[in-house]
């Protein structure tokens, strides 16, 4: 999480001070939330920065997903997530139809349905989304979204008491977003 933050306070202080230099870019920052997280206890922060089209996000996330959308047997699935994903808009200034894509990292853990013991692993996903932006006044919008993470990487079958968990190759998602213009 510090790392997160770190990287997020160079990108966007750095955009900041090379858009003062030359002042005919319009380069535009902000952060939001993802409604899913909280909902299953966890948590998630996202910063951008962008110009015209185009927005670049670095995210963390962490999630606890229900068990109706993990494999039977396994239970208490926790991921935490870190993203570097870019965006392009239809529209000028981040507003309506977007697509995006990136490279996401997940470090998670699961248990069986005995919850004997707790197993960990990682896994890296190459990430597709879609979503509509709306403008909330001048500063905020709320964001609809829909998107899909492939695994690419990591571990394919991890040892959970006397089972093996395999994470799913495809993992769907979708939430409502919150964001705020710097």
């Amino acid at each position: 999480m510090k790392r997160f933050l770190l990287i997020t306070i160079i990108l966007v202080v750095s955009l900041n001070a090379f858009s003062q230099q030359t002042p005919a870019r319009k380069i535009n920052a902000g952060v939001e939330i993802d409604v899913l997280p909280y909902i299953t206890g966890g948590y998630f922060a996202a910063a951008w920065v962008g110009k015209d089209h185009i927005r670049v996000r670095t995210l963390t996330a962490n999630v606890n997903k229900p068990d109706a959308f993990i494999k039977e047997g396994f239970t208490n699935n926790k991921v935490t997530a870190y993203a570097l994903l870019g965006d392009y808009f239809l529209k000028e200034g981040w507003k309506g139809f977007w697509a995006g894509t990136g490279v996401v990292y997940w470090k998670s853990s699961i248990q069986t349905d005995a919850k004997l013991s707790t197993s960990h692993f990682e896994n890296w996903f190459i990430n597709g989304s879609l979503g509509y932006n709306f403008k909330l006044g001048r500063r905020f919008y709320v964001g609809p979204w829909a998107g899909m993470h492939v695994r690419i990487a990591g571990d394919k079958n991890v040892p959970v008491d006397n089972k093996t968990y395999t994470p799913p190759l495809l993992n769907p998602e979708a939430s409502v977003k919150l964001g705020v213009y710097l």
